[in-house]
């Protein structure tokens, strides 16, 4: 498995600018549209769940459940520029990831930011 497995982010989605930073070096806010989110829930993969139990017994990296956690973060993200997106944003600042478990079922991956209109300086 090579790197592009275990990456984040959507990839030049759509004209969306999705940071981490206050701002954007070389641009202006122009407008401030509020925040912005996406949500999925995971279920656990009965397999995948006993593969990590007999892995984590013998030490190394849980390959198959770090793939699934970068394909959930990336639907979460996918669907956080959506709403950017429907909402007239042009880019997302101040975007994080919040996971927490969901009923003992599965986890949720919220994607959150504040989406804006940006222009050049």
């Amino acid at each position: 498995m090579g790197i592009d497995d275990y990456g984040g982010g959507p990839g030049g989605q759509a004209g969306v600018l999705v940071v981490t930073t206050n701002d954007v070096p070389g641009h202006r806010v122009q407008q401030v549209i509020g925040e912005v989110f996406g949500l999925t829930v995971r279920s656990r993969h009965l397999g995948s769940q006993i593969g990590a139990g007999l892995k984590s017994m013998l030490g190394g990296e849980l390959k198959g459940l770090t793939k699934t956690l970068v394909e959930t973060r990336n639907q979460a993200m996918e669907r956080l520029i959506e709403h950017a997106q429907a909402r007239g944003a042009n880019a997302v600042l101040m975007m994080r990831f919040d996971v927490t478990d969901a009923a003992d079922v599965g986890t949720e991956v919220c994607a959150y930011g504040t989406a804006v209109v940006l222009v050049p300086e």
